[in-house]
């Protein structure tokens, strides 16, 4: 088995595995054995970051609550991320919208931490702006939780680039902690956090966290333009039938082609390169099997030289 490779988040000093877990799948499509084979097979890879969000799972929350007893005994081994600040209604009670305020945070971080069996988050992330709350009070209600021991790093996810760049400032000025990491989505076919995300964060020194690097399985290889998806796959459903009608085929074959030629399977194309794109530091990707795990790990150990960025770059802006 390749070695997997650790990177500094951002300009913090947390190390994480240049693949992450996303745990969205944790008590949606997987049980309490499917959630410990999947997180065993993680950590026998190496893989360190595991990202889960206290939304996750049906009802909400049985995600944290799945992962904290699979790790039960390992919690220190590995970087534990979750998020708040989605609609929690019906676990947290009436939360009028104001997701970012410090009421709601302070009972957020405590439900998490129940759930997940711990007394502390190695990274806390804002799961989605929220307009109605100043900043400042939501970034001095996170800067408490780290300065009390419960949230050592902080992250925001889905920002805009301005966003970004209004925290940073907001928390420098302040003297506050500040956010280390943004959560975007982000695929060799979805690019358009290169915009300003990857921007910002170059600038202001947080890692990015892509996640859906794998399009919902279109850059897997497991689908075909032309060709009926085979049952059990996600866009075998009908809901996802119109990804499939307008996903962007040209560029898929182009990065299959790039990967064949370099002997890399198209998913690893979507993984490894990725992860040599600016700002990238960990590439956050579900598994419902220990397989996926191992092949989203597998996909890391390629570096990619000089010359296969180049030509990356080019196959993209082509």
């Amino acid at each position: 088995m390749s070695e997997m490779s650790y990177r500094r988040l951002g300009d913090s000093g947390l190390v994480v595995s240049v693949v992450g877990i996303g745990c969205n799948n944790f008590g949606r499509k997987l049980d309490a054995e499917g959630t410990r084979e999947v997180v065993d097979a993680a950590l026998d890879a190496g893989i360190t970051l595991f990202d889960t969000a206290d939304i996750y799972g049906t009802p909400h929350g049985t995600s944290e609550e799945l992962l904290g007893a699979a790790l039960k005994g390992r919690r220190d081994e590995v970087v534990l991320a979750s998020k708040f600040g989605m609609n929690m209604e019906g676990l947290n009670g009436r939360d009028f919208g104001a997701r970012g305020s410090r009421r709601y945070i302070v009972r957020a971080v405590e439900a998490s931490l129940r759930r997940l069996e711990t007394d502390y988050i190695d990274l806390y992330q804002m799961h989605e702006p929220d307009p109605a709350t100043p900043i400042d009070e939501t970034l001095s209600a996170l800067d408490d939780l780290v300065r009390s021991g419960k949230v050592r790093y902080l992250g925001n996810s889905n920002f805009s680039g301005w966003q970004i760049a209004d925290a940073d400032w907001t928390a420098r000025t302040g003297g506050l902690t500040r956010f280390v990491s943004a959560q975007n989505r982000y695929s060799l076919l979805h690019r358009e956090a290169e915009a300003e995300v990857v921007p910002a964060c170059e600038q202001f020194g947080l890692g990015l966290l892509p996640f859906f690097p794998l399009d919902s399985g279109l850059l897997t290889g497991k689908y075909q333009r032309g060709e009926q998806p085979s049952a059990g796959t996600r866009l075998a459903q009908d809901r996802y039938r119109p990804w499939l009608a307008d996903a962007d085929w040209d560029t898929i074959e182009a990065l299959t082609a790039y990967g064949r030629e370099r002997g890399h399977s198209v998913l690893e194309v979507a993984i490894a390169g990725l992860a040599a794109r600016p700002a990238v530091t960990s590439v956050i990707a579900g598994a419902t099997t220990a397989e996926q795990v191992q092949a989203n790990a597998a996909a890391a150990a390629w570096e990619l030289s000089a010359a296969d960025i180049a030509a990356l770059d080019a196959l993209l802006e082509s």
